[in-house]
C-alpha cells in the first residue's frame, strides 16, 4: 500500500466537517466527541478551509475573542494544502513535514473524498517497512 487511495480503501472515507458560520465552541464539541484534531470547513460542497486545535489555541485568545461568539471562518486556515488519491505516502510525508501540517484533505475533481492524517501516513509507512523486512528475512532464510 503506497498511495492515499489504497489507504482510504482500508481506513474509510468518513469526513467530519462544519460550515464556516459554525461557532468555535460547536466545532470544539464535535472535535471532542469524535476525538479528532481538525475539522474540514465545507460550504455548498466546496472546501473553504480547515479548523484545527492549533487554530483554536493560537488565534482565539490572541484576537481577544470567545469561543461561543466567534465563528470558525474567523480562525480557520483558508489556504488548505490538499492531495489527490494517487499521491504517494512519501509525497504526503514530505508535504506534512515541510508545511508543518498534520492533516491533508484528499480531493478529486474539486470534491473532498477523504482526509489523511500524519498518524495515518506514519502508521502505513511503518507497516510497509515491516512487510519489506519480513520479505527480506524470508528471502535470506530461503523461505520465499
Amino acid at each position: 500500500m503506497n498511495t492515499v487511495n489504497q489507504l482510504l480503501k482500508t481506513k474509510g472515507q468518513e469526513i467530519w466537517s462544519v460550515k464556516p458560520q459554525t461557532t468555535v465552541y460547536e466545532a470544539l464539541q464535535v472535535m471532542s466527541e469524535k476525538d479528532i484534531g481538525a475539522l474540514l470547513v465545507i460550504e455548498d460542497g466546496r472546501l473553504e478551509g480547515i479548523f484545527s486545535e492549533r487554530d483554536y489555541a493560537r488565534k482565539l485568545i490572541l484576537k481577544g475573542k470567545g469561543s461561543k461568539a466567534t465563528n470558525v471562518d474567523e480562525l480557520m486556515t483558508r489556504e488548505v494544502i490538499t492531495v489527490e488519491p494517487a499521491t504517494s505516502f512519501d509525497k504526503c510525508m514530505a508535504l506534512m513535514t515541510t508545511k508543518r501540517i498534520r492533516h491533508l484533505p484528499v480531493t478529486e475533481n474539486d470534491k473532498v473524498v477523504g482526509l489523511v492524517t500524519m498518524g495515518d501516513v506514519v502508521k502505513q509507512i511503518i507497516l510497509n517497512q515491516e512487510s519489506t523486512i519480513e520479505q527480506l528475512g524470508n528471502y535470506i532464510s530461503g523461505g520465499y
